[in-house]
């Protein structure tokens, strides 16, 4: 027995000290070559906007299919095309090899894998050889349950698997990249696990990214979306001044895009009515990325940010004004909206309208401003 524990701790050290230095010039640790060969039964929790597709794009490439999601009405949709359904992730974790989850929030991940019925309700012998979280979650979770995982052992060992295993891998480009099988990952774990989960997470993306140690997957992705919220704030703040002064977003738009001001924000997704075809912006600001998402995404930057005494001044700023406008009924509308709805931006068409009509006014004297005749 005590040979046993001693094997036993001997693989769980040998885990730790592959996830936790991999990715530090300063280590040299033996690394392991594990396989993707042993990934036939794929599992997937969390079949919403983005899961649902990613799923489908599993189902497409030819993986066999385990699914679990609380939305009965979804599950019905799977169960009717052929694929096998569970009542619990515990349960999809019985008859999977890896497992995917894909959920809104850091409590949703903690309750799929320590919940009831959990991913690791079997104690420390666990089916799965590799869980895979693609959710957008605060790094210190990420990491907490990457030990958890890695300090279980597996009921049946394959190839150079001795572990359970997991990586955080969150996504980047939303639905439409979801649909379209586009999304890059970014992965946080061991860099050989990842080698090997690399094919299966090309049939749901086009890039993948590894980002270091357990969590640094999360830490990519919640930076990435502060930075991209605060892009989007500065445009917006710059191009309802601009208007305010009497210059056109779209002759701003033009300049910034010609110089340094360019940006993401500006060339690609401009959030300026009328300006640009085929953004949520054109389209009243349906689609896209929710405000709300986005308020929730920079409520975890802002506490990761707490939490190791980093000074962040436009973090702690940043989901204020998100959290404003979904308060104020919007947080269904793209995040981009931000710029109608607290900095109260003009759309291009209502913009003219208003010259013109500040024009004819001036020309007879009465200033709008103030509702007075000169």
């Amino acid at each position: 027995m005590a040979m046993m524990k001693m094997k036993i701790n001997g693989y769980r050290l040998r885990a730790l000290l592959s996830t936790s230095l991999s990715s530090s010039p300063f280590h040299s640790v033996p690394s392991r070559t594990f396989s993707s060969s042993s990934f036939e039964n794929v599992g997937f929790i969390g079949l919403g906007n983005m899961g649902s597709r990613m799923a489908n794009n599993l189902l497409k490439a030819g993986y066999k299919m385990t699914v679990h999601d609380v939305n009965c009405n979804v599950m019905k949709k799977y169960s009717d095309m052929g694929v096998s359904t569970k009542q619990t992730p515990f349960e999809v974790a019985e008859a999977s090899d890896v497992v995917i989850t894909m959920l809104p929030s850091s409590s949703h991940v903690l309750n799929v894998y320590n919940g009831p019925d959990g991913l690791l309700q079997g104690g420390d012998l666990l089916t799965p050889q590799l869980f895979i979280d693609s959710s957008t979650i605060d790094p210190q979770t990420s990491r907490k349950l990457a030990v958890s995982v890695s300090n279980c052992i597996l009921k049946e060992k394959k190839e150079n698997w001795e572990n359970p295993v997991m990586l955080d891998a969150p996504v980047s480009g939303g639905v439409v990249a979801a649909e379209a099988g586009s999304l890059t990952f970014m992965v946080g774990g061991s860099e050989d696990v990842y080698l090997a989960a690399k094919s299966l997470l090309l049939s749901m993306g086009k890039n993948t990214i590894f980002c270091g140690g357990p969590g640094n997957g999360s830490v990519a992705k919640i930076c990435n979306n502060l930075a991209m919220a605060i892009s989007m704030l500065g445009l917006s703040e710059a191009l309802a001044l601009g208007q305010s002064l009497g210059i056109t977003a779209s002759t701003l738009t033009k300049i910034f895009n010609s110089s340094s001001a360019r940006c993401w924000s500006s060339d690609s997704y401009n959030p300026v009515p009328g300006v640009m075809q085929g953004v949520p912006s054109s389209r009243n600001y349906s689609g896209g990325f929710a405000s709300k998402l986005m308020a929730k995404d920079l409520n975890l930057a802002a506490a990761s940010a707490e939490e190791v005494g980093q000074r962040c001044p436009l973090t702690f700023l940043a989901p204020n004004i998100y959290t404003e406008i979904c308060n104020d009924g919007h947080e269904t509308e793209d995040f981009s909206c931000v710029f109608q709805h607290y900095y109260s931006g003009k759309s291009k068409r209502n913009y003219v309208h208003l010259c013109k009509y500040s024009l004819v006014a001036k020309s007879i004297g009465f200033h709008p401003n103030n509702s007075r005749w000169t």
